[in-house]
């Protein structure tokens, strides 16, 4: 039976929300715990394996719910090895903050998330990013093909204008920018998956985008000259924006959806991005922007899962002990 009335949008369906805020919260220790080992161990229903070794002959020790392999003899718990290693939330929170994040439609602030939690600001921006970098891991390895739509869009670089009329400056030219701009880059294939990337122009992804997307594809694009490079690999076919926004030919109408996604994230929730961050939040837009039509129950096992598939974070373990090493 359908739970998705006629002619409803998705996300106003019950088939959009599967997933309990109020029921994570009210988990115990043991229900958090065992719900953390049944995404990491889905595999083999939930009993640990080794992450080192891969012996399934595992003791429970009393400490601190851990483990310990009978053949290699390495202790470890159900977040060892993980994006949350090291950690100090307890696992309930960390489950909630998962859930509170898939239901940020366009995205979740850490200062919202470190009032939610009632913990530090520090904890709840690492903890987001951990998360950004878990589900953009995935992103990064695919290949796109079939029908693909490039475009790039300028984020950062804000000049404050000045008071006086006669002191102000045009700030659409290259002359009165900060030197901060940076490009996002989306190559997003119809009815497929969307790939973002981060480069100083959009002629300087032309390279990335010859080795993502594969030979015989069609790419849609504007008719920035950016692109002209494109036509020696791809079938392509152009847009030119000034005439009009979409003809029956051409369009890049679903990376311009992408592109007000992340920039409603930046003035409604963020309201600032910084440039060696940008990469990480075009990741996570990517990512809602893909799952829309996916329930928030199945997102959040998806988020999960992703976090504890990913191995211990180089650049988010101990941030704020030492300076940033952000990629």
């Amino acid at each position: 039976m359908s739970r998705k009335a006629p002619g409803q949008h998705f996300l106003l369906s019950t088939a959009a929300r599967t997933l309990s805020l109020a029921k994570v919260l009210r988990m115990s220790d043991d229900e958090a715990f065992d719900t953390f080992k049944a995404i990491r161990w889905a595999s083999t229903e939930g009993e640990p394996f080794c992450p080192r070794c891969g012996c399934v002959k595992i003791y429970q020790l009393n400490d601190n719910r851990r483990f310990k392999c009978a053949a290699c003899l390495h202790k470890f718990s159900v977040t060892s090895g993980t994006i949350f290693a090291s950690r100090k939330l307890a696992i309930r929170d960390i489950l909630a903050a998962i859930a509170i994040f898939v239901n940020g439609a366009k995205g979740y602030a850490a200062l919202h998330l470190s009032r939610d939690l009632d913990c530090q600001y520090k904890t709840a921006f690492v903890m987001l990013h951990k998360l950004r970098e878990a589900l953009g891991a995935a992103q990064q390895a695919q290949t796109l093909d079939g029908e693909v739509e490039v475009d790039g869009a300028y984020f950062g670089g804000y000049v404050k204008p000045a008071n006086r009329k006669e002191d102000r400056i045009d700030r659409r030219l290259a002359e009165n920018q900060t030197g901060k701009r940076r490009v996002v880059v989306i190559m997003r294939e119809r009815k497929g998956q969307s790939l973002p990337f981060v480069t100083t122009s959009e002629a300087a992804a032309v390279p990335t985008i010859i080795a993502t997307v594969a030979p015989g594809s069609t790419v849609y694009a504007d008719e920035a000259s950016s692109w002209d490079a494109l036509h020696a690999k791809f079938l392509t076919k152009r847009i030119n924006h000034s005439e009009a926004y979409s003809t029956p030919e051409a369009c890049t109408n679903m990376a311009e959806s992408f592109f007000s996604r992340i920039r409603r994230a930046e003035v409604g929730t963020h309201h600032h991005i910084a440039g060696r961050y940008l990469q990480a939040y075009a990741n996570e837009m990517a990512w809602r922007e893909d799952n829309r039509r996916v329930s928030n129950g199945a997102q959040y096992l998806m988020a999960t899962g992703a976090a504890l598939a990913h191995p211990v974070s180089r650049v988010w373990k101990g941030y704020w002990q030492r300076s940033a090493r952000v990629a």
